[in-house]
């Protein structure tokens, strides 16, 4: 195993309401050194993404307006964990805000990294079952469209060019196999 680098020095040279960017001076174990920036996450909470399976073979996407790539994305509902919640009540609050339905089984399949060489954020993957209708009020500026889609479809989904979000396309993967295996 490698030596982790030493940190010579770190600033924050960047921020805004989503954002702040930290700049560290590293000196790896050849006495190499190199400056490098990531994003830091905000607040104490990561965040959740959420696969709503209605039932065996049914999950619920949601179409939502994606302002990175400027048009809407079908994917995973998701959010920010709140500096007080439990990560599988961040997980229902989300899934009741964007979808409408609350789940009487949750399951922390796993977390991810999005970027790691920059991004300090991960993203933990539930698995939301046995759902009930529920809808709270969300933070989302117009309502989501929930769009159930059969788990054995998804090649379809990926070929429609409407879902190519990393996160949510992992966790079908990571899910499907997860279900698969039981």
């Amino acid at each position: 195993m490698p030596i982790k680098p030493k940190i010579l020095s770190k600033k924050i040279v960047a921020r805004s309401k989503l954002f702040c960017i930290e700049s560290q001076q590293l000196e790896f174990s050849n006495g190499e050194q190199r400056d490098f920036e990531r994003l830091l996450r905000s607040g104490k909470g990561g965040a959740v993404l959420i696969v709503p399976m209605l039932d065996d073979n049914t999950v619920l996407l949601v179409r939502e307006y994606a302002a990175g790539v400027q048009r809407y994305e079908l994917g995973l509902p998701k959010g920010k964990i709140e500096a007080d919640e439990d990560i599988l009540d961040a997980a229902n609050r989300e899934l009741k805000e964007e979808v409408g339905y609350g789940a009487k089984s949750l399951h922390h399949l796993t977390s991810l990294s999005i970027a790691p060489g920059y991004l300090e954020h991960m993203t933990d993957i539930i698995l939301a079952q046995d759902l009930y209708p529920q809808k709270l009020p969300g933070d989302e500026p117009e309502e989501l469209e929930v769009v159930p889609w059969k788990m054995d479809n998804l090649n379809a989904l990926f070929a429609s060019d409407e879902c190519t979000e990393a996160r949510s396309i992992a966790a079908l993967f990571l899910i499907k196999e997860y279900l698969n295996a039981r």
